[in-house]
C-alpha cells in the first residue's frame, strides 16, 4: 500500500497543520491500527507552546488512543483478534534497564512516549508494539474509551500513595488528570479535597460532587485544610498541576507520617525545606505515566464510578484537531478533556 494518510503534524512551537503522511508498515511484533478516536493532552499543548522539553519537532501529536486493530502481530494479547476495539497504551518500554527488568516499566530509562518522543497517534492509521495494547469494553462509546489514558495516570498517583478508604487526599489542580483523581479517591472510599487558582475549574468540581474546594489565592489553604481534616492534614496530598508553588506546598498540606505524589512535571527547580519532610517524616513518591493501570481504568468508566461526561467538555471531528489545540492553548479554563473522533 503506497498511498498515503492523513496526520496531525506540529511542524515547529505553534505551527500545527493537517499533513499527509505514508501509509505505515510494520514489524513482526506490531500490530496495524485503524484510529477512531483520539484526546487532546496537555502535553500536546505543551509541544505546541514549545514548553515540553522532551518534544523533538517535527512531531505527529497524540496519545490517548482508541482504534480497531487491522493487522496482528507477534506479542498481541491473547484476547485481543483482528477486528477487535482497543486502546493503546503509549508507553513504549526497552525491556533491558534495570527498571524494566523489576517491573516498573513506567521509568524505563529509554522510555519512548507517543506524541512526545515518537510519532504519536492523531493520524488514521499507526503501527504500535503488539504487546502494548488493552481490548476495551463494548458498554461505552469511542469518545469516552479515550478517557482511559488520562484516567491510569491519576490511578497511578492514587496507587503510589495507597490510598485507603477513610483518607483524605488533597489533590493539587483540577483539570483533567486532578479531577480525575478526585473522583478515583471517592471510588476508592476517600474524601479528595481539590486545590486550585481557578474558580470555574472549582465551581465545576462542586457541581460534580467533589465535597471540598480551596482556592488559595482567595482563603488561607492551610487553615482550610486544617479545619476540613480536624486538625490531622491530609494523609495524602497529589500534586498534579505542575506548579512549583503547588510542589512546595505539598509539604504543608501532609499529615505528619503522610504521603505526597508528584504527577506534575514543573518547567523549573523547586527549592523545598527538606526539615519539613524528616521533621513529618513524609513518603515522597515520583510519579510517572502509569504501568499496568488500563483494565482498571476501562473498569472504573464502564461500570459507571468515572462518569466520562464529566470529564469530557467537546468532542470534534479529526479535521478541527489544529483548531482547538490552538483554542485550548489559549484558552485551557475553557475547557476540560477534548476528544477528536474520525
Amino acid at each position: 500500500m503506497s498511498h498515503s494518510i492523513r496526520s496531525v503534524c506540529l511542524q515547529e512551537p505553534k505551527k500545527v497543520e493537517i499533513k499527509q503522511v505514508p501509509y505505515p508498515t510494520k514489524n513482526r511484533d506490531e500490530v496495524l491500527i485503524k484510529i477512531e478516536s483520539m484526546g487532546i493532552c496537555g502535553s500536546d499543548i505543551g509541544a505546541y507552546r514549545g514548553t515540553n522539553p522532551l518534544v523533538t519537532y517535527p512531531r505527529i501529536l497524540g496519545h490517548e488512543l482508541i482504534g480497531i486493530v487491522i493487522e496482528s502481530g507477534i506479542g498481541m494479547p491473547k484476547d485481543i483478534n483482528v477486528g477487535d476495539r482497543v486502546v493503546i497504551e503509549p508507553y513504549v518500554y526497552c525491556n533491558n534497564c534495570y527498571p524494566c527488568s523489576i517491573g516498573r516499566t513506567n521509568c524505563c530509562e529509554n522510555l519512548k512516549v507517543l506524541g512526545v518522543h515518537i510519532d504519536g497517534g492523531m493520524q488514521e492509521i499507526i503501527t504500535h508494539p503488539a504487546h502494548l495494547i488493552t481490548k476495551v469494553p463494548g458498554n461505552l462509546p469511542i469518545e469516552q474509551l479515550v478517557l482511559a489514558e488520562p484516567l491510569t495516570i491519576s490511578l497511578h498517583a492514587i496507587h503510589r500513595t495507597k490510598v485507603k478508604v477513610g483518607e483524605f487526599v488533597t489533590i493539587i489542580g483540577a483539570g483533567a488528570i486532578g479531577l480525575m483523581a478526585a473522583l478515583v479517591a471517592q471510588a476508592y472510599g476517600a474524601t479528595p479535597i481539590l486545590v486550585d487558582i481557578l474558580d470555574e475549574r472549582l465551581d465545576y468540581a462542586l457541581k460534580i460532587g467533589i465535597p471540598y474546594i480551596i482556592n488559595p489565592t482567595k482563603q488561607n489553604d492551610i487553615e482550610a485544610i486544617k479545619e476540613i481534616t480536624n486538625g490531622r492534614m491530609s494523609e495524602v496530598v497529589i500534586e498534579a498541576s505542575g506548579a512549583n508553588s503547588a510542589v512546595k506546598n505539598t509539604l504543608k498540606y501532609t499529615s505528619f507520617a503522610g504521603r505526597v505524589a508528584l504527577t506534575g512535571w514543573p518547567k523549573a527547580e523547586t527549592p523545598l525545606p527538606t526539615n519539613l519532610i524528616t521533621f513529618k517524616e513524609l513518603n515522597i513518591y515520583g510519579s510517572r505515566t502509569s504501568k499496568g493501570e488500563f483494565k482498571e481504568a476501562l473498569e472504573l468508566l464502564s461500570n459507571g464510578k468515572i462518569n466520562p461526561n464529566h470529564i469530557i467538555s467537546k468532542i470534534i471531528k479529526f479535521e478541527q484537531l489544529p483548531e482547538f489545540i490552538r483554542k485550548q492553548s489559549e484558552n485551557p479554563e475553557q475547557f476540560l478533556k477534548i476528544n477528536a473522533i474520525f
